[in-house]
């Protein structure tokens, strides 16, 4: 079962979960990038937990994300305990296959770890992606949201609406040994669907850029994650025809190629290698009624698992039981890559780059995906799909929380 519809059939391109361990720079530091739609409250834990103990570090220093394509699973193993000893149909959150997939990472990775290669540059590179991105918000005159743009639009009054607040560029951060890449991490802030909903699990345009590029540069592992993109889509340029997929594919492939073709190399040592975590509690909405929530469960109201209540209600129940949620970043030497949760707004990873713009910084969201939607404090007051319930769990306050978390993390000495 994926997050909305059951298997069908395959495709050529499958998903993937592709990541790399980081040695001898304290414990290790372990990054993860899933082809799923998200990964949320215990789901996310036991993916963290698991990696940790294959490579012998702590569960802090493990980031794992999802890239939100939506012909692919769903995983919150809170929401399936929830639903099971409710008598109810796990449904997506049913876990047979995703718990196999953990272990077949932890076998992964642990065979990995003998075979690690020494790493003695780093590679930064950045390049602007043309025509993919733009914003799904469209403002009216009176500062409220008038129109979405999808992911697909077919409206052409609505694609024909400006760009609107993006982050046009795609980040590359590179690993070497010697004159020989080892591994490629890219880093770009949109929605991943051209069209979905077609029981066929598929990694979307952003899986095929990222294999154009394993085709380009067969020496090194490309793994893609996706930014700060949780207002962000293709719709300007995307009607929804299935052809559209390799174009935008083509269009996200083409930037990383010139990022790649950018890319300034730099020894690096472990001393130049810094993880910092600030935990953080995330506000839960103001929508969320913990006594609401539990009647319709107690009550096994279908609603309930067809919108995604168990998820949110496994969120609710963490946060009121003090949950922290982990904001993480890596330094590679003049690099910082933020490693946030959720469906979080653009105007976050634009912010991170103002802060410091002396370094160069990448943001990798949709980490722990409970929160789902991650709006600015403003984005609330103008409504809109994202930040008008139910589609997000937090509250308008999760701004000043979350900022506050950027601004220590990327403030920290190196």
């Amino acid at each position: 079962m994926m997050a909305y519809d059951p298997v069908t059939n395959r495709w050529d391109l499958g998903l993937r979960a592709r990541g790399i361990v980081l040695l001898g720079a304290g414990e290790p530091i372990v990054l993860c990038a899933v082809d799923w739609i998200g990964i949320a409250n215990g789901g996310h834990d036991a993916f963290r937990e698991a990696l940790a103990h294959a490579a012998g570090t702590t569960r802090q220093r493990v980031a794992v994300h999802s890239l939100h394509q939506h012909d692919a699973p769903d995983c919150d193993f809170s929401a399936e305990r929830m639903l099971q000893e409710a008598g109810l149909d796990p449904r997506q959150y049913d876990s047979r296959f995703q718990r196999q997939v953990i272990g077949h990472l932890e076998t992964a990775l642990r065979k990995a770890l003998p075979r690690a290669q020494p790493i003695t540059h780093l590679g930064l590179g950045e390049a602007k992606v043309e025509k993919v991105a733009s914003n799904r918000r469209i403002l009216g005159p009176d500062g409220k949201v008038r129109d979405t743009r999808w992911t697909a639009t077919t409206d052409p009054k609505v694609r024909a609406e400006p760009e609107g607040v993006i982050d046009p560029m795609v980040s590359l951060v590179s690993f070497w040994n010697g004159e020989r890449p080892v591994a490629v991490l890219s880093y770009y802030a949109t929605h991943p669907q051209s069209y979905y909903r077609t029981g066929i699990p598929n990694p979307d345009f952003p899986g095929i850029a990222r294999f154009f590029r394993q085709l380009a540069v067969p020496a090194a592992l490309p793994i893609h994650f996706d930014g700060a993109g949780g207002n962000i889509g293709a719709g300007k340029y995307n009607d929804g025809a299935p052809e559209n997929r390799v174009v935008l594919a083509e269009r996200l492939a083409d930037g990383m190629r010139r990022a790649w073709e950018n890319t300034k190399r730099q020894p690096i040592a472990a001393n130049d290698v810094r993880w910092s975590v600030e935990p953080v509690a995330l506000p839960p909405a103001k929508h969320l009624v913990r006594e609401k929530l539990e009647a319709q469960l107690q009550a096994r109201d279908p609603k309930f698992v067809v919108e995604g209540n168990a998820s949110k209600l496994a969120w609710l129940r963490r946060c009121l039981a003090g949950h922290q949620i982990d904001i993480a970043c890596l330094g590679l030497g003049r690099a910082r890559i933020l490693h946030l949760p959720g469906e979080a707004f653009v105007e976050y990873q634009l912010a991170a780059k103002a802060a410091r713009p002396d370094l160069f910084v990448a943001v990798a969201a949709y980490g722990d995906y409970a929160p789902w939607y991650i709006g600015t404090a403003i984005a609330y007051d103008q409504g809109g799909y994202e930040t008008t319930p139910p589609a997000s769990n937090v509250a308008p306050e999760v701004e000043s929380v979350l900022m506050a978390a950027m601004r220590k993390l990327l403030q920290s000495p190196p």
